[in-house]
């Protein structure tokens, strides 16, 4: 049964895309059959792994909308353990539509139940914001992974974020879990990185990641490319660093440690 993770932060530029991304094709690179979601208006994850977001044949918002199959969705990458349900700006609708509807909050999860048996890890890559979509994602998942920048607004926004996650917790999805806090755009030059890193290990003890993603302009620039960043230069520092945080969640998922 694969595990639904929500990649998530209600902080926008924290490296959240630059994650599901990369992460999802570092597990797919290990041998794991991974399956990205993408439910962000913006289409990053779509277009970061290559796809056209202006020329779908199906996409997430058809799911939310009934207008095609669960099939009809799924699409191909160029990493062939790795498949993506897509999204462009299309989705932004499906909220207006998603308004009225009973349950609107348990759509996406009943959308990807079928799947868990064909897949290992499913990760969603959510807005940045607190709306329909991101309420579906979390209730959909097991766990959240919480990519987070070291900076100072960094701490300020992941007591938000815990709000959020304890009130579907509380109120929608009692299962769900964090899965892990991810350190992103690490400098350990820079002495304010390390005091949140240190104020971020205090407070949620293991389930930091020892695996720090460092400010790399390599993983800038392989979305631009359509390619995760192991496809556009493996012998990078952010291509190493998410095939070891890759590694991590298979030894953490293994009990191993």
């Amino acid at each position: 049964m694969g595990k639904i993770t929500a990649v998530a932060n209600q902080k926008g530029g924290v490296g959240k895309t630059t994650t599901a991304i990369n992460i999802s094709a570092s597990l797919a690179d290990a041998g794991k059959r991974v399956l990205l979601v993408d439910t962000d208006p913006q289409g990053n994850s779509t277009s970061g792994l290559g796809l056209d977001k202006d020329n779908l044949y199906g996409s997430l918002y058809d799911l939310y909308t009934g207008t095609r199959t669960l099939e009809e969705t799924i699409m191909d990458t160029t990493l062939p353990s790795l498949k993506i349900i897509p999204s462009n700006i299309e989705l932004i609708g499906s909220e207006l539509e998603l308004a009225t509807k009973e349950g609107r909050e348990t759509v996406l999860r009943q959308a990807l139940e079928p799947l868990r048996h064909r897949f290992d890890y499913i990760f969603i890559d959510c807005p940045p914001s607190l709306s329909l979509l991101t309420l579906n994602a979390l209730v959909a998942a097991d766990s959240l992974l919480v990519p987070m920048q070291c900076e100072y607004y960094a701490l300020e926004g992941i007591s938000m974020l815990l709000r959020t996650f304890n009130l579907i917790k509380n109120s929608f999805n009692p299962s769900l879990e964090i899965e892990g806090i991810l350190l992103t755009m690490f400098d350990g030059r820079n002495t304010l990185a390390n005091q949140v890193s240190d104020e971020l290990k205090r407070h949620f003890g293991n389930k930091v990641y020892t695996t720090l993603i460092p400010r790399n302009v390599t993983l800038a620039e392989a979305p631009s490319h359509g390619k995760p960043v192991i496809l556009y230069d493996v012998r990078s520092k952010g291509a190493q660093s998410y095939l070891e945080l890759a590694k991590e969640i298979m030894k953490n998922e293994a009990g191993v440690g």
